[in-house]
Parts: C-alpha cells; sequence; structure tokens
C-alpha cells in the first residue's frame, strides 16, 4: 500500500513537472492528498505532445509500453501524438549483472557446468529485460534475454493506478466514454502481463517456426527449454544487420528489394494463411544474415486471426484498391466495428471521397496504401468508431512492414507486391476449407430449424390455447399511458360521485311528504349544490384544459 501511494506520487510529480497539473486537478477536484508541484515546461519540449512524449518517457517502463501500445491509435488520438509516440524507444539502463545473475541462477542453478561463459555487458536493455551474449557448455552461441529484478511488482503497482486514473477520466470526461478508456487499460493490462512470461515468447518463436518449416529465406531463433523459465530466455545467437540498414545489406553483396519482398510476403503467409503473426514488426526486430535470410526477433506481441477475419481483411484491402464502400462497410462490421445508423450514409460520403482522393480510381498498383490506411484510421475517429485491437495491430503491422520496403527500396509498392499473391490466394483457395466448414455448419443450423418448425409451431398454438403465453411489452411511452389511464379514471369516479349525489338527493325530496326532520331536506340541497359544483369542476377540465393542450 506504502509502495503504490508513493508510486501515486512520484507520477502527479512527472505528470506537474511536464505542466499538466492541471489536469489532474481537473480529473480529482478538491483533492489535496498530495502536494502538487508548480507546474513546469521543459525547456526541449515546443508542443504539448512532445511533452506527454516526454513525461511517458520518465514515468517508467509500464508507461513507455502503454504509450507504444497506444500509437497504434490512429483512430482514436490526434495524428501530431501518434507520430510522438512513435518515437519511444523501450530502452532502459543496464543493471549490473551481478543484479540479473540471480534471476539467472534461479533458472539454471547448474550455471557453471550449463554456461561455458556469459557476457557480463549486455548487448541490449529494455524495460523488462536485458539480454547477455552466452556459450554453452558444446560452443553453441545463445542470447540471454534476463527479467529486470522487481519489474512485476512495479508494473502492477501502476496498472492500479492507470486503471484508477481511466475509471477517473471516464467518470469526469463523459465526451471520452466513446473510447472506452477502462477497456484500452484492460486490454492493455492483458497484453503486458502476457510479455512479463517469457515461456509464452518462446512457446510463439517455436509455433512461427514450426509455421515456416521448409519456407527458403525466413528463420526462427532455436528455443532452448532446458534453460527457459517465465523469468530467463535462452534461444540461438543469430549475427546479422537490422532489415532497414540497405548499406550493410549491399555490402554483403544482396539485393534489399528482394529482401524487402522476402519480409514482406512472410508477414502476407502469417496473416492470410497461418492466421498468427509477428505484431512488432520494429527494424530492431528483423536481421538479415549473410546468407540472406530475414530472421525474427521478440515474440511477446503477436496477433491471432481467425479464419473469417483474415477474410474480411482481404475484402477490406479489395475495398481499398476498388472503391468499392459497400465491400469496405461490411468487411469493418465484420471486424465488430458498429456503425450507427445516423452515421452511415455521412460515413459513405467520407469514405468515397477518401478513396478517390488517395486512390484516385486508378490501377491497384498505383495505390498509396500508406495514405489509405492514415486517412480510413482519421475518417473512424471523427465518428467515434470503436476499432477493435486485433484490427488497428493488424493495420500498423501493414504499414511498418510497407515503411521497411520503402526504405530498403524508394519504388517498393504494395499493389504491385500484393495483387499476385492475393491471385495466388484465390486460385489455391487457401481459405476455401474453413469456409466450406462454417458453411456446412451454417447449413446444419438452418435444416435443424427447418426440422424443428413444425414442432415450435405446435408448443405455440398449445400455450395459446391453454394460456399460458406470456407477452412483454416495452414502451418508452409506457409511463405516459400510465398517467393517461389514471387521469381518465378520475374522471370516472367524479362521473360516479356526481350520478351518486344527484340520485340520492332526487331520492329525498322525492319521499319530502315523508315526516322527516327538516335538517334532511337541507342535506339533499346540499347534494344537489356539491353535484352542480363537482359536475362544473369536470366540465371544466374535460373541455377548456383540453382546449389549452389543442393549443
Amino acid at each position: 500500500m506504502v509502495s503504490s501511494i508513493r508510486r501515486t506520487a512520484q507520477i502527479i510529480d512527472i505528470l506537474s513537472k511536464y505542466g499538466f497539473g492541471i489536469a489532474l486537478e481537473g480529473m480529482f477536484p478538491g483533492k489535496q492528498r498530495f502536494r502538487l508541484p508548480t507546474p513546469g515546461r521543459s525547456s526541449e519540449a515546443s508542443t504539448v505532445y512532445e511533452r506527454i512524449r516526454m513525461a511517458v518517457e520518465e514515468l517508467g517502463p509500464t508507461f513507455v509500453k502503454f504509450g507504444q501500445i497506444m500509437s497504434t491509435r490512429m483512430e482514436i488520438l490526434p495524428p501530431e501524438l501518434i507520430e510522438e509516440l512513435k518515437k519511444l524507444q523501450d530502452h532502459a539502463r543496464p543493471l549490473p549483472f551481478a543484479e540479473v545473475k540471480e534471476v539467472i541462477l534461479a533458472t539454471c542453478p547448474n550455471l557453471d557446468e550449463w554456461f561455458l561463459e556469459i557476457d557480463e555487458t549486455p548487448l541490449a536493455s529494455a524495460s523488462i529485460g536485458q539480454v547477455h551474449r552466452a556459450v554453452l557448455k558444446d560452443g553453441t552461441k545463445v542470447a540471454v534475454k534476463v527479467q529486470r529484478p522487481g519489474i512485476p511488482e512495479l508494473i502492477e503497482t501502476d496498472l492500479s493506478i492507470l486503471l484508477s486514473m481511466a475509471e477517473r477520466i471516464d467518470s469526469v470526461f463523459p465526451e471520452v466514454r466513446t473510447y472506452n478508456p477502462v477497456g484500452m487499460v484492460q486490454d492493455f493490462a492483458n497484453q503486458i502481463r502476457k510479455e512479463l512470461d517469457f515461456t509464452r515468447d518462446a512457446r510463439n518463436a517455436d509455433r512461427m517456426a514450426r509455421n515456416f518449416a521448409g519456407v527458403p529465406g525466413i528463420r526462427f531463433p532455436k528455443i532452448y527449454w532446458e534453460y527457459t523459465s517465465s523469468r530467463v530466455l535462452v534461444m540461438e545467437f543469430v549475427e546479422g544487420v537490422r532489415i532497414d540498414n540497405a548499406d550493410a545489406i549491399r555490402s554483403m553483396g544482396l539485393d534489399p528489394h528482394c529482401i524487402g519482398v522476402n519480409g514482406f510476403e512472410a508477414y502476407l503467409k502469417m496473416i492470410f494463411e497461418d492466421g498468427f503473426y509477428h505484431g512488432d514488426p520494429h527494424p530492431g526486430n528483423l536481421l538479415v544474415t549473410k546468407e540472406g535470410e530475414v530472421v525474427f526477433l521478440d515474440f511477446g506481441i503477436v496477433g491471432v486471426l481467425r479464419p473469417e477475419k483474415r477474410q474480411n481483411f482481404i475484402n477490406l484491402l479489395f475495398a481499398l484498391v476498388s472503391d468499392d464502400i459497400e465491400m469496405m462497410l461490411k468487411s469493418l462490421e465484420g471486424f465488430g466495428i458498429v456503425i450507427k445508423e445516423a452515421d452511415r450514409e455521412g460515413l459513405r460520403d467520407d469514405l468515397y471521397i477518401m478513396m478517390h482522393d488517395f486512390g484516385g480510381g486508378s490501377e491497384v498498383h498505383q495505390v498509396n496504401f500508406g495514405l489509405l490506411v492514415n486517412e480510413l484510421t482519421e475518417t473512424m475517429r471523427r465518428y467515434r468508431l470503436q476499432v477493435p485491437m486485433n484490427l488497428m495491430l493488424l493495420l500498423k503491422v501493414f504499414v511498418m512492414v510497407l515503411d521497411i520496403g520503402v526504405r530498403l527500396d524508394p519504388k517498393f509498392n504494395f499493389g504491385r507486391e500484393i495483387t499476385p499473391y492475393l491471385t495466388k490466394l484465390a486460385e489455391t483457395n487457401t481459405l476455401s476449407a474453413a469456409y466450406v466448414k462454417r458453411a456446412t455448419n451454417s447449413m446444419m443450423e438452418a435444416v435443424d430449424a427447418a426440422f424443428d418448425l413444425p414442432r415450435n409451431i405446435n408448443l405455440m398454438l398449445k400455450r395459446l390455447s391453454t394460456g399460458t403465453v406470456r407477452l412483454e411489452i416495452v414502451d418508452t411511452d409506457l409511463q405516459k399511458l400510465q398517467m393517461a389511464l389514471d387521469r381518465a379514471s378520475d374522471k370516472v369516479m367524479m362521473g360516479l360521485v356526481v350520478a351518486a349525489l344527484v340520485v340520492g338527493s332526487s331520492l329525498v325530496l322525492q319521499h319530502s311528504s315523508l315526516s322527516l326532520p327538516q335538517e334532511v331536506g337541507w342535506l339533499a340541497v346540499f347534494g344537489y349544490a356539491a353535484a352542480v359544483f363537482v359536475g362544473f369542476y369536470a366540465i371544466y377540465h374535460v373541455i377548456f384544459l383540453k382546449f389549452r393542450l389543442e393549443r
């Protein structure tokens, strides 16, 4: 509890340092639990978006990861903020080897028996872990990824604070509820908790290696499971250059364009054939060996697509390059995006203008896919459409892969490269097996429903005959109807009272010849007077008030 309070105070201090104290006061009005420092603005930042990025970097690993995830939400955040969040780098100060050695020993107690040597200087250092080069006893070179001590506890504390902030934002600023801030934090929490389990990375790497068995030019490092745990990952060490280093690739006698096409086709296979793809194609996670192989690293973020989602994405791509508005809307709805009926016509118009501006009705190889995606996400942001993470991750991967292709070859073109592949998919019916299965299931359900129809009709008729049918009516005007009935019953009651007074008084006067006390006669007169008064009152309400309402 003390740790959480201290961390909250630290977060408030950092946010206030970069000039966001007013926003905090807006979220927590009247709260004086923490002393807010005087808001300051860094001299290095010239815009509010730069200050956001710098604050996120100072807040630490959890917030950096969250910023990186949010950099994919182009349909929510303004483009200027997206560009700043893309600059977030997952770097951290390396820890002394003595600190991370304790984590290694927890998994590999016989360290000296298993490793010939471990380089104490890390190759890379990130917020969750750092990587050391090592050599096994048999001489195999490996990379050892070690989780930082105490990082799970820090992340859990930060997640709790992030969730409470999201809940507060949701209650204080109703206009942002459309974007579901609490849901976004919960999705992020699920993702980062998965990244804390290094065995999940290892399983993802093994699965992709199986999917690409026999595919030339693509390679995944081997996992050494006997030394791997949730906090230590030991994999094959691969030497190579970053995939975006075109000069280094040429120096190895390789063609950068061929390398770009090879990596692009690998992603097409992952997405459209396997439905399981590498979700972080950062140039640092893709290496090129001297043999011309593209090597994938870091499998903490992966995307999973069911067959129908793959078909939806294929339809979306075809819609983007063929100016098919209805197919695009159907594809977006296939990903679970809810389009309000009132917005549908305006959205059609905007999508039509978008595709003519950036596609121009031109040939598929001339379409600028990157600009189309940016404009599509901007359109979705204007209409406040809630876009699922799987679609945004998919679009982000495509844009990042295309960016790498252009870096390797400025003439690299999305349409020219993807059209033959999609044609091959259509010819080989790659997705047909899944769709035949779905179609078969749908047909069987329809047949079952047809066979059940006579029984359901018979059951309905029996319930009607026995009076056991319950009819539920839901009407927004039901309360008004009840009030109208109450008013009508009041008028009926007044009419009955008047009638009773008149009839009773008449009976009394009719028998006035009887030796009745004089007071009884006056009581009859009073009854008539009351009946006249109530009658006039009822006429006033029925006629004059009705006339006033009609006017």
